[in-house]
């Protein structure tokens, strides 16, 4: 780790890439991620790597698709609106068994919306988004320097499992400003072309090809077994959570991204009162820490589910949950951002008010 600096989430998320050895960025301006392509624009030249702006989204993350398919690190950037026009895209870069990152700083929504930050994305990131039974890797860190972390790990996990791993983050987390400090750079030289890579014949008996087109069902179904066996060993190896407080908690509450930031303060205020809350915080969402979700329902007397949504996680929690215990909710919608007052007010109603 080096010196700290402060800097603007949506710049740390560029420079964090960049340090990781991204090569290549694709994308188009979308509020409120702009600085993010902006700050990409001039730090790929000087480094010789590429940076694009592409005519649209569609055409970013096919261009995107494209390198990955080359086995080159490459990211995009969006926000909602972006992110939806980029979902055919998404589901062929699944099938096709490539690695990418993709950032989404999410805002208010449906439609266009506005440029506030908000959580509604979660269904669409988790649960797939394109057609076709596919998943991502979905990380939600709660801070910049969380965020700046997990970018090494994107794209580490994108070659391991030649997989889209998008980073969940909003609007607030990309406008605010924090202290950081980068890891050392990745050193690109020692990157190598991957055997299956779509680079030219060269000296191979057999051109690599590369698709997510399968006419014939029983051909289709073997390459969905394929990805199912895939997934099934990421659940297994690369669920990440954080636990705050929760070792003596007699309630939990559910949250993640920047309402994980305010839940640690109603943590705090509720242990003043002497209430003994705690938090868990899922790093990824997909896939979902379902298991030691559960745990924690042999403990608790019940959840508390927070979100800025109208309660997309909540479906994730009630299922790891399985009707052990209560699971209560509290959301604000379009981006409005609650504050730790008011989720505290909320959780008190829950437990007698006093």
């Amino acid at each position: 780790m080096g010196e700290k600096v402060l800097m603007k989430g949506a710049e740390a998320i560029a420079e964090a890439a960049i340090r990781a050895g991204c090569m290549a960025f694709f994308g188009y301006p979308i509020t409120p991620q702009n600085e993010t392509p902006e700050y990409f624009s001039r730090r790929m030249p000087e480094l010789g790597r590429v940076f694009l702006q592409a005519e649209s989204e569609v055409a970013a993350i096919n261009m995107v698709y494209g390198a990955a398919c080359t086995g080159t690190r490459v990211i995009t950037t969006s926000s909602s609106p972006g992110i939806s026009l980029m979902q055919e895209g998404f589901s062929y870069i699944a099938n096709s068994n490539v690695g990418c990152v993709v950032v989404n700083a999410m805002r208010g929504g449906p439609g266009l919306g506005d440029i506030a930050p908000a959580q509604a994305d979660y269904f669409q990131a988790t649960k797939g988004g394109g057609h076709g039974d596919y998943h991502s890797i979905v990380l939600a860190p709660h801070t910049i320097q969380e965020t700046v972390d997990l970018m090494y790990d994107a794209f580490d996990l994108a070659d391991k499992y030649r997989i889209m791993v998008v980073m969940l983050v909003d609007g607030l987390m990309g406008q605010m400003m924090e202290p950081v400090e980068f890891k050392e750079w990745v050193d690109v030289k020692k990157f190598k072309t991957p055997e299956w890579a779509t680079v030219g014949q060269g000296d191979r008996d057999h051109r690599n090809i590369i698709t997510s087109l399968e006419i014939l069902p029983e051909g289709l179904e073997k390459m969905n077994l394929a990805l199912q066996a895939k997934y099934k060993k990421i659940k297994e190896n690369e669920v990440r959570l954080e636990e705050y407080e929760m070792d003596d908690a007699e309630y939990a509450l559910t949250a993640f991204g920047t309402v994980a930031r305010i839940a640690k303060t109603v943590v705090e205020m509720a242990r003043k009162d002497g209430i003994k809350l705690g938090l868990i915080r899922p790093i990824t969402v997909w896939p979902f820490p379902e298991k030691e979700v559960a745990k924690r329902a042999d403990q608790v007397k019940f959840f508390f589910d927070v979100e800025m949504n109208e309660g997309q996680m909540l479906e994730d929690v009630k299922l790891a949950v399985n009707g052990k215990k209560p699971v209560h909710y509290y959301g604000r919608l379009g981006g409005v951002v609650p504050t730790a007052e008011e989720i505290y007010g909320e959780f008190k109603k829950l437990v007698g008010g006093k």
